[in-house]
């Protein structure tokens, strides 16, 4: 039975506002900062007399609606009569010049808990803004819908910092924006005013399907919360020339490619015995993305456990099967020089030691110690039990 949690949006309705005294406000947000009532941010804003100067919006706009990697620009919306400044593509942090003529800015965006989903970008150059304007910001806080408690994956290395990986932490770093917030304006000294409006009833343990809030799919491909589980792993197939499954039913949660043989990776994978996750066989025709329109075989991933899943090992398992099956048809993707795979998981080593032919086990050894240095220092920044 679903346990009963307020995000922060709900629980400043219920307070009536008391928290927030400012009148003039930005509003940094998508489409997911909805009421339990399903009533949109804006609206609610308003309905409490606070004046709504400007919306910002990250990746995909402000209803979610343009595809991954495209630039929005910037625009007057008439369904809420307001300014919309997009905060991808042509520009990234909140304008000083818009946001030093308000008295606040508020941050309301469902994350999925993975450092390569931009959102915590947007969320990073927000912290940043703020502080430069001298303005306080208030984090509307939302569950991590893979948990609190666990933390997986290599810290992220400087030389690979990006609009894909902003600051030093894991992949799946485990913490809520409320407080990621607070690890960005110590870490990164950015020392803004910020304000945390909390969770109620939300544990660290809880999945998101554990609480009473609806899942509203935070970006086109993530359509279900199972779905960012998956990601957190998956994802690293946009760094190489295999599909991810954009374009299907099942995005993240299908990988193929046109010279896959679906049985034959299915089982050298089940092979490896691999903990809460099973794989199945399928052909599928991406109607979107890379192969569009080409048949692939390749695998369904399928959660058998949740728990015992560990979506980047199992991710890496996959990479490197795939890699010496098909030696002669694998390739990395490159942007330019960079390898893209670098850049999603912070570092080079990773795909060196997957070209040495390194077992997981020796790969994950080499981001432990400090991967568990940042599970002891995080732990000051938790808001929640």
């Amino acid at each position: 039975m679903p346990v009963f949690v307020e995000s922060g949006l709900d629980h400043l309705v219920k307070s009536k506002f008391k928290d927030i005294y400012e009148e003039k406000i930005g509003l940094v947000i998508n489409h997911t900062a909805l009421t339990k009532n399903l009533d949109f941010i804006i609206d609610v804003f308003r309905k409490f007399g606070k004046d709504v100067r400007v919306a910002f919006s990250p990746e995909h706009g402000l209803m979610g609606d343009f595809p991954n990697g495209v630039k929005v620009k910037s625009y007057f919306n008439k369904d809420f009569n307001i300014d919309v400044y997009s905060l991808y593509g042509y520009r990234y942090e909140p304008p000083l010049h818009v946001i030093k003529d308000l008295d606040a800015v508020i941050y309301d965006i469902q994350d999925v808990g993975v450092r390569w989903y931009t959102f915590i970008s947007t969320l990073y150059y927000t912290v940043k803004s703020c502080s430069k304007a001298g303005i306080r910001l208030y984090v509307l806080d939302r569950p991590n819908p893979v948990t609190g408690v666990k933390i997986e994956g290599p810290i992220l290395e400087d030389d690979f910092k990006s609009f894909v990986g902003i600051f030093n932490i894991p992949v799946r770093y485990g913490l809520t924006p409320g407080e990621l917030a607070y690890l960005y304006n110590v870490e990164a000294n950015f020392n803004a005013d910020i304000n945390v409006i909390r969770l109620v009833g939300w544990k660290r343990k809880m999945w998101f399907d554990d609480t009473d809030l609806f899942w509203i799919p935070p970006s086109p491909n993530i359509p279900t919360f199972i779905t960012s589980l998956v990601y957190i792993g998956t994802c690293l197939f946009e760094g190489i020339n295999i599909s991810a499954g954009r374009g299907t039913t099942k995005p993240f949660e299908y990988i193929g490619a046109p010279w896959i043989s679906p049985k034959k990776l299915v089982s050298e994978l089940n092979k490896l015995n691999l903990n809460g996750v099973m794989f199945r066989p399928i052909y599928f025709r991406p109607f979107a993305s890379k192969y569009s329109g080409v048949k692939c075989g390749g695998i369904h991933i399928i959660i058998t456990d949740r728990e015992k899943f560990k979506p980047l090992e199992t991710s890496l398992h996959i990479i490197s099967t795939i890699r010496k099956m098909y030696s002669n048809k694998f390739e990395w993707r490159r942007v330019g020089e960079e390898y893209w795979f670098d850049k999603l998981i912070g570092n080079s080593y990773v795909r060196k030691m997957i070209e040495e032919e390194s077992s997981v086990d020796d790969i994950k050894d080499k981001w432990m110690k400090d991967l568990n240095r940042f599970k002891k220092k995080v732990k000051k920044y938790f808001l929640y039990t």
